[in-house]
């Protein structure tokens, strides 16, 4: 799946349109608001229900310069057991000078055996704007499954103006839910979250990212730094729910906006 948005107009405050879209396989993508607002908001849908061992899933956006747009997903995506062979997605983002792209899809969700490499990857301008956040979840919380046998990579690169800035890599192999009880590994959590805002200023605003987890639900184990014209949020929880819940919040008085409304529902 391919996007590219570019505002329609010279005027600062020209709502973002599409200006190329294409779709393959079983994704798509859906633009529920594209009324006068500026940002342009897209929501993906996965027609196939999930992710099967051996898939491929590659999403591909490009924000013009001056662009706005925040993407997320219909509801959360399933990562099947497999029998051997691993599923991949790739996500490739490009923001231009002035742009900006929230990134929010709705968490992901590991079967036991399941096998996942995920990777994610992003060109900045000097002065683009790009939050991402991404909520795993570990087993399925309605049975209390555990991951006796599964694999999860998550490969992060983020560059501006060509250089590299941000870098990240986790790798969960083998009995993942007894690794994650670990006191220095999980402590027993079964869905994590991760928020990297590259914003322009964000590094300057730790303290209050800070004060902000300080409120989120008791079961949620959270905190955040600031380096590098970035700031980062880690958090843990025992099970989803708390940890989707304080994700939202934390996003919404970040953002100063509502979450997208497949969030809300």
């Amino acid at each position: 799946m391919r996007l590219r948005a570019a505002p329609a107009g010279t005027p600062a405050n020209a709502p973002t349109r599409i200006v190329d879209l294409a779709e393959s396989g079983p994704l798509r993508l859906r633009f529920p608001r594209q009324g006068s607002e500026r940002m342009l908001e897209g929501v993906l849908v996965n027609t196939g229900g999930g992710v099967a061992c051996g898939d491929m899933f590659e999403v591909s956006v490009a924000i013009e310069a001056g662009g706005t747009c925040v993407l997320t997903t219909t509801a959360a995506e399933k990562v099947y057991r497999s029998d051997g062979p691993k599923a991949e997605i790739v996500n490739r983002v490009n923001v231009g000078p002035g742009g900006r792209l929230d990134w929010l899809p709705q968490e992901t969700i590991l079967f036991d055996r399941a096998r996942l490499l995920r990777r994610f990857e992003a060109d900045l301008a000097g002065d683009a704007a790009l939050l991402v956040a991404e909520i795993a979840v570990l087993g399925r919380g309605a049975r209390d499954e555990s991951l006796q046998e599964a694999l999860f990579e998550d490969r992060w690169r983020i560059r501006r103006t060509g250089r590299l800035v941000y870098a990240d890599n986790l790798c969960l192999d083998g009995p993942v839910t007894e690794r994650m009880a670990r006191t220095a590994i999980g402590g027993g959590a079964r869905a994590i979250a991760t928020i990297l805002d590259l914003s322009p200023g964000a590094e300057g605003r730790l303290d209050e990212a800070r004060t902000l987890l300080g409120a989120l639900p008791e079961a949620v184990e959270a905190g955040a730094s600031a380096w590098n014209g970035h700031l980062a949020v880690r958090m843990l929880a025992p099970v989803v729910a708390p940890l989707r819940e304080g994700t939202a919040r934390f996003l919404t008085a970040w953002r100063g906006r509502p979450m997208p409304r497949v969030w809300q529902t």
